[in-house]
């Protein structure tokens, strides 16, 4: 789903501007009815728009690059304390690029960017593995070890937030995986595996240990690497990268199909039951028992996982070097991805209990 606005901005060559101008002005019709809302919201994949009778087709194409973001840039379109944003240092041909999540002013490293909000969404709501490599004040104690491997639920996760952040709970799931690099007492280095994007996630964890984050870099998002591109520069997708990407997509796109046919079956199945029980005559008990039955059946069939491995807790997964290996092969091994399949699980070994 996207605003109306940016759907003719993308697909067509108005401004944004433009386009809501044209929008207000009464030119744009959705199924044949004029639509003077610039935010409303609308499916890219099934709207029919048109503007001044002319339909604005979507394209099946899509472009991802991946941007080796520097520190002391944000991560948004403008700042109104006036920071440098990553649109400032990015060529103009991406200035409607969506960043896929987001890095804080103070991190640096890989940040996807697409033209398509459907993969901006498809990849930011996934389990995909991130890998990070991070620089902490102390040492790693026993509880980080315990909580990166089974999971950490706060109360309170304002350590580590931002300065005006509200404070609040936050659940972390455990870690993918890690491997102590460093640990020097009064610094260590880590690089570690998560599935998850949430609000500065990292440093929230490490600071409930009392773990300050003072160097935090993204290494690769999904099985797409940052490799040796150097810092502030682009890079496109190479063709495998953009084949697994395809094909994720594609997979996510049907699985909302299905679940959308399985939604109006139930509710037309729902439809018919409570029809012909208005026909008969139920008793109070009969009545209350039946409704509930009918209800339930309908919904177990519509909250039916397609992808039900993806709801497993990940196992605890270090990364040890195999003597029989080579050090790039043990390295590679040991921070395997998913290469864009949420179903797929990882082989992690035993997790504490």
């Amino acid at each position: 789903m996207m605003r109306l606005n940016k759907f003719i901005a993308h697909y067509t060559t108005y401004s944004r501007r433009e386009a809501d101008q044209a929008i207000l002005d009464g030119y744009v019709r959705i199924d044949g009815e004029i639509e003077k809302n610039p935010a409303l919201q609308v499916d890219e994949r099934k709207a029919d728009v048109s503007i001044s009778g002319n339909k604005v087709t979507p394209q099946d194409q899509f472009t991802v690059i991946v941007y080796n973001k520097p520190r002391g840039e944000l991560v948004t379109k403008k700042d109104p304390q006036g920071r440098k944003t990553i649109y400032d240092s990015l060529s103009k041909t991406y200035r409607h690029f969506i960043p896929v999540g987001r890095l804080d002013f103070a991190s640096e490293g890989l940040l996807l960017l697409t033209d398509a909000s459907r993969v901006a969404t498809a990849l930011m709501t996934s389990k995909m593995e991130r890998v990070y490599r991070i620089k902490i004040k102390g040492s790693v104690s026993e509880g980080m070890k315990i909580a990166i491997g089974e999971g950490l639920e706060l109360e309170d996760a304002s350590a580590g937030a931002h300065e005006h952040a509200e404070a609040g709970p936050m659940s972390f799931a455990p870690f993918y995986a890690y491997q102590v690099q460093k640990d020097q007492g009064d610094y260590s280095i880590l690089k570690v595996a998560i599935g998850e994007g949430q609000n500065r996630e990292l440093r929230r964890f490490f600071a409930h240990f009392g773990a300050e984050i003072v160097d935090l870099k993204r290494l690769s998002f999904g099985g797409i690497h940052l490799n040796n591109l150097p810092t502030g520069k682009v890079r496109f997708l190479e063709r495998a990268e953009y084949t697994s990407l395809r094909t994720f997509v594609d997979g996510i796109e049907r699985t909302a199909t299905l679940r959308e046919k399985q939604l109006k079956s139930s509710q037309s199945a729902f439809g018919k039951e409570k029809g012909n029980s208005e026909k008969k005559e139920y008793s109070k008990e009969r009545t209350g028992s039946g409704e509930k039955g009918a209800f339930g059946n309908s919904m177990n069939k519509t909250e039916k996982p397609v992808f039900t491995k993806e709801k497993a807790k990940p196992e605890k997964r270090t990364f040890v070097k195999d003597k029989n290996k080579s050090k790039g092969n043990a390295m590679s091994d040991g921070l395997g991805t998913n290469k864009y399949n949420p179903a797929k699980k990882y082989a992690m070994g035993g997790r504490k209990k």
